[in-house]
């Protein structure tokens, strides 16, 4: 997957987190574990405002949705998702919400003009960190999955 980048001012405040640095690799997991997001082997490294994430995922999903839990907390700039996958899929877009977005307007934005009903997929993509399609705030990180 490589590099993420977040606006690190935005997103979870953890326990030990700012602006200037993210939480340390301890409450990093306890964010994880929260969302039931887990990895064989997972390692988490924090650098500053850069965390690393090394380890085995079961999909591509699952690497997503563990780089997006780690990145959209507070004091987070990027994410370095090293983790290998057993069932590798095509990568997801990431997109960076801002002011006056809605999962509707997103999806129509990437899945094309009339097809804003389809922000369930995106909902779903994102879930368990979100839970409730209008509890978004700028500068979030979304995967935006290819349309099936």
């Amino acid at each position: 997957m490589g590099l993420l980048n977040f606006i690190k001012d935005v997103g979870e405040k953890l326990f030990g987190a700012n602006t200037a640095q993210a939480a340390t690799a301890e409450e990093l997991q306890k964010e994880l574990a929260k969302h039931k997001l887990d990895a064989e082997g997972l390692n988490i490294t924090v650098d500053g405002d850069k965390v690393t994430v090394t380890g085995k995922a079961a999909s591509t999903e699952a690497a997503e949705k563990i780089s997006l839990a780690l990145g959209n907390t507070v004091g987070v700039a990027a994410v370095d998702n090293q983790l290998e996958v057993e069932a590798p899929a095509a990568e997801a877009v990431m997109y960076t919400v801002v002011k006056g977005d809605t999962l509707w307007k997103i999806a129509e934005q990437h899945y094309g003009k009339g097809k804003g009903a389809q922000y369930n997929v995106i909902f779903e993509a994102n879930t368990p960190m979100l839970t409730h399609p209008d509890k978004i705030y700028p500068g979030q990180v979304l995967r935006i999955p290819a349309l099936n």
